[in-house]
């Protein structure tokens, strides 16, 4: 019984030897063609096939925002270096400067110029860390554009509505509050 049906004929010699290889040949053909897959088989291939496939498409999301945290972690350094390398210097500021920081008040002390200049929108405020600091308006353009949260204060001068009431009557520049 340890032969095979094959081995059997063809001791009986119902078959010979050529009829064998052929069978053998016609066989082999048929695993590699997938005619001796079942359909559980080929289900199971396309499972796999699509939760490989779904890997994939979770991976390439999970770089993207990889990548994405990554640029805008870089984009914050380089907006704090350029807001340290072009703050103004406030020293010997007499001049109490009140602004709104959210819901807070806060009092930067400035010149005379300085205060003219925020005013005008010649400067803007910024928070830094955990400072305010004074820089010009490219540097307010670009935080604006990066990170909108630190520029908190930017006088700058928007177009007057057409159908405006109040636009004939100005804010004097001397108003302190």
């Amino acid at each position: 019984m340890a032969n095979s049906l094959q081995d059997q004929l063809l001791k009986a010699g119902l078959v010979n030897e050529q009829q064998v290889k052929q069978a053998q040949t016609k066989k082999r053909k048929q695993k590699r063609a997938g005619g001796g897959k079942s359909a559980e088989s080929v289900q199971r291939g396309a499972e796999v096939q699509q939760a490989a496939a779904e890997k994939r498409r979770r991976d390439q999301e999970l770089n993207r925002q990889r990548e994405e945290e990554r640029r805008r972690k870089a984009e914050q350094v380089a907006l704090w270096q350029l807001v340290h390398d072009s703050r103004v210097s406030r020293d010997g500021g007499d001049r109490a400067y009140n602004f709104a920081d959210g819901t807070a008040l806060k009092r930067l002390y400035v010149s005379a110029a300085q205060q003219q200049a925020l005013v005008d929108g010649g400067l803007a405020i910024v928070r830094h860390e955990s400072f305010y600091e004074l820089v010009p308006p490219s540097v307010a353009e670009r935080a604006q554009q990066v990170d909108p949260t630190i520029l908190v204060l930017w006088n700058r001068s928007e177009p007057n509505e057409p159908d405006d009431p109040y636009a004939e009557f100005e804010v004097p520049d001397d108003l302190m509050w």
